[in-house]
């Protein structure tokens, strides 16, 4: 990408809270030491059943706090904020993370040096290991089997993807997207509720010929498995869930066929065999009742993305 100058613009910063108040303060207090100069924020409590996130807004008063009245997921609780977001670009980051003070100016310059570039993700270290990448850009999916997988993912950090290019995918837990593009595209389609949403949106907007980069010179520490328990029938199911949603979300004809063959006949009966052989029935439920879901929702399923609508 060629190098020009620029005047750094507003961005909008959008995290998601339920039940981690302390978690997310952890967040802001990290925001506070960041060098770039033109942000402003917005935490979206997803009904917190049992925690009070008014406490948020006492300690950092200058952050903006909306409150859903239900828990609207992974997309819903980040859409949510967006017609009220000012910015050029909106950067939606979890809220079990930790920023390096310098980590934005990169982001941003990806964006506005490149216009043809919708959204960018940062290099992700784990916070709790020492200089271990969890991301560094993602592998293309293969759409018969419905994976990818992340690039440098358990490395020791030697700065070897301090690059910046094109990547297979977005990573979730933070990406700096265009708001023209998220104006003229659409927004995170909320019948995920929670995993593959990101990358059912980044298909979206790849689709609309825009790109999606990877910005190794921006870091930032993630505190993964806080929000959800590791293996967990939650997690299980919602993974499972969202794989052969985007399945269906994001191919055709044959190849449609194709997939969901693989999914239901090849991998679900290897998935089960797994859970069974460990004893974990709890997952093995999880997993096929996942497998229902997409079943028995078919016409309901929209197959576009919602437009944002400005309040």
């Amino acid at each position: 990408m060629e190098k020009k100058a620029i005047r750094l613009p507003l961005v909008s910063v959008v995290t998601v809270n339920y039940n981690q108040t302390e978690v997310t303060a952890e967040f802001l207090r990290s925001m506070e030491k960041i060098s770039y100069p033109r942000t402003e924020v917005f935490v979206v409590d997803n009904a917190s059943p049992i925690d009070d996130s008014d406490r948020l807004k006492l300690d950092f008063p200058y952050i903006r706090l909306i409150k859903s009245d239900k828990n609207l997921g992974f997309a819903g609780g980040n859409n949510l904020a967006l017609p009220y977001c000012k910015g050029k670009h909106v950067l939606f980051i979890n809220n079990d993370t930790e920023v390096d003070p310098g980590f934005l100016e990169p982001l941003v310059d990806v964006l506005e040096n490149d216009t043809s570039i919708a959204m960018v993700s940062p290099k992700i270290q784990y916070f709790h290991t020492k200089n271990t990448l969890q991301f560094a850009g993602f592998t293309k999916f293969n759409m018969v089997t419905i994976r990818n997988f992340a690039i440098g993912f358990g490395e020791i950090d030697k700065g070897q993807y301090d690059i910046c290019c094109q990547t297979g995918s977005i990573f979730g837990a933070a990406m700096l997207v265009s708001m023209d593009v998220i104006e003229k595209v659409g927004m995170m389609t909320e019948v995920f509720f929670l995993y593959y949403e990101e990358h059912d949106w980044a298909a979206h907007i790849e689709k609309a010929g825009y790109k999606i980069y990877y910005q190794g010179k921006s870091l930032v520490l993630h505190k993964e498995s806080i929000s959800t328990v590791k293996d967990s029938p939650f997690q299980i199911y919602y993974i499972n869930r969202g794989r052969i949603l985007f399945a269906r979300r994001n191919t055709k004809g044959l190849k449609r066929l194709i997939t969901l063959l693989y999914l239901y006949f090849i991998s679900g009966p290897r998935i089960s065999l797994g859970f069974i052989m460990r004893k974990r029935f709890d997952l093995f439920a999880a997993y096929w009742k996942a497998v229902w879901w997409n079943i028995t929702h078919r016409k309901d399923i929209v197959f576009g993305i919602p437009k944002l609508k400005r309040n």
